[in-house]
């Protein structure tokens, strides 16, 4: 199971999802906790979530421990999964609105990040860390 979790191939190319995926969900935890009102707990109150001060600090810290791990090529294709359900959720949440009030291509211009990182996050479960990460290096 292990050896199939940590599975990459060669690809040199990874890295720049990896780099993408991984700072962006790095930098949005960080700031969860930095600015709780517009990022964090503030956003999934606004947005109708519950208990919004547990899920803000919950959220911020797979982000942050999934953009780390996932910077690193470190079990990046398990570090992939909480990323592709919080990118799930927050279109759901927040995009399905925006869709029924303001239209389809409002809701796509608005979602344009999401989609990225949904899409990145796939492709990295998918594909696991590729040639630079340290999954590669790991033999087990």
């Amino acid at each position: 199971m292990i050896k199939k979790i940590l599975q990459t191939d060669e690809s040199k190319t990874t890295i720049i999802i990896r780099l993408m995926v991984g700072a962006v969900f790095l930098s949005e935890g960080i700031q969860k906790f930095l600015f709780p009102a517009i990022r964090g707990a503030g956003r999934f109150e606004k947005i109708g979530l519950p208990n919004p001060e547990f899920l803000g600090s919950f959220v911020g810290a797979f982000e942050i421990i999934s953009g780390i791990l996932i910077l690193l090529g470190l079990v990046t294709r398990l570090a992939s999964i909480p990323t592709l359900v919080i990118m799930l959720v927050a279109i759901a949440t927040t995009k399905s609105e925006v869709l029924q009030n303001d239209g389809f291509w409002e809701m796509m211009h608005g979602s344009r990040t999401d989609w990225s990182m949904l899409l990145g996050s796939i492709y990295l479960i998918i594909r696991g860390g590729g040639k630079w990460s340290i999954d590669r290096g790991l033999k087990v």
